[in-house]
């Protein structure tokens, strides 16, 4: 069997896919790339036996049809110093051995059987099926994976939940001392669904798909869910459980104060380092036309405090938040002002941007800590 492609499409597609891979697996084979030549095309999986990901390429020239694995490191170091230039693979698949051709010299190795290779399980038809656009899909995903948990006793809150309702798409994650939750208002459905992508899956989506034009379309049932994008598809093992219901904890707060978004980042920056390292508790001091963040570390003997103007028609109110988890939930809004919902110092602070996105609504909770006035 021979065939020709790009040796840069071939490394671009090949550092994605190795991502996938587990730097320890408990079945050998899964260390490698899986190769498929059929119809004038490769298709290329990588897998960790919970997560399988392919992708497919055109190639330039062909003769031949077949499959084999390559040890992930061996192809990876092979591309990735090539310069752009065509890449001719002969494969003898009686004997698995593989010579790279390129312009200057070549590359002998063994192949391995392609039949030990692990099949993915295909999500059935009858499972239910989201279509949304890949920038939306990146977005939702990014803002909301930095909130979700890291708790052996809760795994279910340790990925991003998909909760297709009658009204709206959300997607939420949270680790129970901040939430986030995005509503997509252009996908329902009047049958209910939902699940819960674990972590890696959803870097992955992150990392491999493209913001455009183009859809994702997400198929699922109990246990598995196949996402399909532009060249490619992630089929992926899901967290089973009930995910808590996270509309219950977020209040109604009947106090709004608007702030520049970037100017409150760079304050939290800057008073941060002065604040105790174990409990990273900022203080905010507000009240009409001012806001007041403040830190200290009473061990050390540090402290800090800066102000700036915000919008707000409340009564004057002080209320302690951990720093470095507000900071992330405004680093992951994109919009320049921001509107603080709050209550008095007891109940949970309501970030949301001032402009919503297009057809969804964005809401982050963060929990508050005590004051110790």
């Amino acid at each position: 069997m021979r065939f020709t492609l790009s040796s840069s499409a071939l490394n671009a597609r090949l550092q994605s896919l190795a991502k996938v891979i587990n730097s320890k697996n408990a079945l050998p084979i899964l260390d490698s790339f899986l190769f498929d030549v059929r119809n004038g095309q490769l298709k290329l999986t990588a897998s960790d036996s919970e997560n399988v990901m392919t992708t497919v390429m055109t190639l330039d020239e062909h003769d031949g049809e077949g499959s084999f694995a390559v040890p992930n490191r061996t192809i990876l170091d092979a591309v990735k110093e090539l310069p752009e230039q065509p890449l001719t693979f002969e494969i003898d698949l009686a004997a698995l051995t593989i010579t790279i051709s390129y312009q200057n010299g070549a590359y002998n190795f063994t192949a391995q059987n392609a039949e030990e290779y692990p099949r993915a399980q295909v999500v059935p038809d009858s499972a239910t099926t989201i279509v949304i656009n890949a920038t939306t899909l990146i977005n939702n995903v990014s803002r909301t994976l930095f909130a979700t948990a890291t708790d052996e006793l809760r795994p279910v809150m340790n990925g991003i939940y998909f909760d297709l309702k009658p009204d709206y798409l959300a997607i939420v994650a949270t680790d129970g001392h901040k939430l986030v939750r995005n509503q997509i208002l252009n996908i329902k459905s009047d049958t209910p669904a939902s699940f819960i992508l674990p972590k890696k899956p959803a870097n992955l989506i992150k990392s491999v798909l493209t913001k455009g034009d183009s859809d994702v379309t997400i198929k699922f049932d109990d246990r598995s869910a196949e996402i399909k994008f532009e060249n490619g598809q992630l089929i992926c093992r899901l967290l089973e459980g009930s995910y808590p219901n996270y509309n219950s904890v977020i209040p109604e707060n009947p106090n709004n104060m608007s702030i520049d978004r970037k100017s409150l980042i760079a304050i939290l920056r800057r008073i941060l380092p002065f604040a105790s390292e174990s409990s990273q508790l900022v203080r905010l001091h507000i009240e009409p036309g001012k806001l007041e963040a403040l830190s200290e570390d009473i061990d050390f003997a540090t402290s800090a405090h800066e102000q700036i103007v915000c919008d707000y028609t409340g009564p004057t109110m002080n209320i302690g938040f951990k720093g470095s988890s507000l900071q992330e939930i405004l680093n992951n809004i994109d919009c320049d002002e921001v509107i603080f919902q709050l209550a008095d110092p007891s109940r949970a602070g309501v970030i949301v941007p001032a402009v919503q996105p297009e057809n969804e609504n964005v809401l982050a909770l963060i929990m508050p800590m005590l004051l110790s006035d």
